[in-house]
């Protein structure tokens, strides 16, 4: 173990610090690496004692909020926030997962989800102009826009729709439902690699510091509460088509093009339930649109907040 290299995340002295990989992302994406990077890890109490965790990028208030998929966390936008800079921007890491709070009931449906962030934005967020949501986060988002929208004035649902079906998305759970730890970094990685083969080495281990832990053995685990879901309190927070109609806000559907979450038939669901539904293919990207072609999405969120 001690001939491995100091920056080797098995190395007993490796010590992980989740601010100190924007050059890597920077120079992934051919953007300008500009020091300091104003951002900082805030955590909010919610009313029943939890906590949510979040990212807050810049100094004023938040003009956009991001919300990850399942089974990740607040830095798989790093790339678009640097892209974005300096806008001020808040990255929400959702229940269970990241530095947030796991559910004792195991609820982590869109709506439970939304209501947690809804307490978050009314005082990290008040002026929020623009929602990004993916997967799982795209329908927090969706739930939140239509149940609160004050908290939502402009919604992009990226590579998402309610239309998601188990099988659309059969890729994603069989990542996400495989080991829950591995015996050493090397493991861990190679899964990682194996179901993201177009990402690069170097982005793959950055995703994985950000969203694993080293146990005291050794072995690693990743951070996400992994455990069953519980039951729900009655609602179907899956059938969200009929918060689609309630949504007053502009709406922008960012598709990857090579994902089988969305398929046309939910393109014409959703345009049937808001025909003022905007369109965006990004060409090349899978699911995680904003690791497979964080610049092309950084650009599409430029012109939302511009009101294009």
């Amino acid at each position: 173990m001690s001939e491995l290299p100091l920056d080797h995340p098995d190395h007993p002295d490796f010590v992980y610090d989740e601010f100190a990989f924007f050059a890597e992302n920077c120079n992934e994406f051919d953007l300008v690496h500009e020091p300091p990077v104003i951002v900082e890890r805030i955590d909010h109490d919610l009313s029943d004692g939890r906590s949510l965790s979040a990212l807050r990028w810049g100094t004023d208030s938040p003009e956009v909020v991001f919300l990850h998929g399942g089974a990740q966390n607040a830095h798989t936008w790093d790339t678009v926030a640097l892209g974005l800079r300096p806008t001020a921007l808040l990255a929400v890491d959702l229940p269970g997962h990241g530095r947030s709070s796991w559910r004792s009931d195991r609820r982590y449906d869109p709506v439970a989800a939304a209501e947690d962030v809804a307490e978050m934005l009314e005082v990290h967020a008040p002026e929020v102009r623009l929602v990004v949501g993916m997967s799982l986060g795209g329908l927090t988002a969706t739930s939140l826009a239509s149940a609160r929208p004050d908290l939502v004035p402009r919604l992009v649902a990226v590579d998402i729709t309610p239309g998601v079906t188990r099988d659309k998305a059969a890729e994603v759970h069989a990542f996400i439902e495989g080991p829950q730890s591995f015996a050493n970094f090397g493991e861990i990685f190679d899964r990682t690699v194996e179901f993201n083969p177009t990402r690069t080495a170097t982005s793959l281990r950055r995703g994985i510091l950000h969203n694993a832990h080293r146990r005291d053995d050794g072995s690693w685990e990743w951070n996400y509460d992994r455990r069953p879901l519980g039951a729900d309190d009655g609602r179907d927070p899956a059938d969200l088509w009929d918060a689609i109609e309630a949504i007053e806000a502009p709406l922008l559907l960012v598709r990857g093009s090579t994902s089988p979450v969305v398929d046309d038939d939910d393109v014409a669901e959703l345009m049937r339930r808001k025909p003022d539904s905007r369109v965006v293919v990004v060409d090349g990207a899978g699911h995680s649109v904003q690791g497979d072609r964080p610049i092309e999405l950084r650009d599409l969120i430029a012109a939302e907040l511009n009101g294009v």
